[in-house]
């Protein structure tokens, strides 16, 4: 079955324009939405058309209406500008891609990585330590 090229492509330009303003990445938005990267980056440029559940949760994490998503609402129309719904704050970027390669560890891997972090802040302690020692007066 052919997709219809204009909703799905309407759909893909509306969510691409609705994340970056968002400054969120594919893989940010597809994680939320629980797809694969890979098939929201199919979504965005107009190849498929999302599920309705999948419509819903992307309008409720781009923040942006259905309308506007599907194209019914003249795209003049600021919706972006109006009050946002309170949200909690975002970690930046390289946070975020951290926490979804550290998900994807082993338990062992994941106790091992804790444990060289730990000794990280052990050290930079030690370190600072020792330079507020090194700079006091004699």
């Amino acid at each position: 079955m052919a997709l219809p090229r204009g909703l799905a492509g309407t759909i893909g330009t509306a969510a691409r324009a609705a994340r970056v303003r968002a400054n969120l990445t594919q893989e940010d938005v597809a994680e939320r939405v629980g797809l694969a990267t890979e098939v929201y980056g199919r979504l965005e440029r107009g190849g498929m058309l999302p599920s309705v559940p999948t419509l819903k949760k992307l309008c409720e994490i781009l923040r942006i209406p259905s309308d506007v998503l599907l194209g019914l609402t003249p795209a003049q129309e600021n919706f972006w500008t109006k009050e946002p719904a309170p949200r909690p704050v975002e970690e930046p970027g390289e946070i975020r891609r951290l926490v979804r390669t550290v998900k994807r560890l082993e338990p062992a891997e994941f106790r091992l990585l804790s444990l060289m972090a730990t000794g990280l802040l052990r050290l930079r302690l030690i370190r600072q330590g020792r330079s507020s020692e090194d700079s006091s007066p004699s």
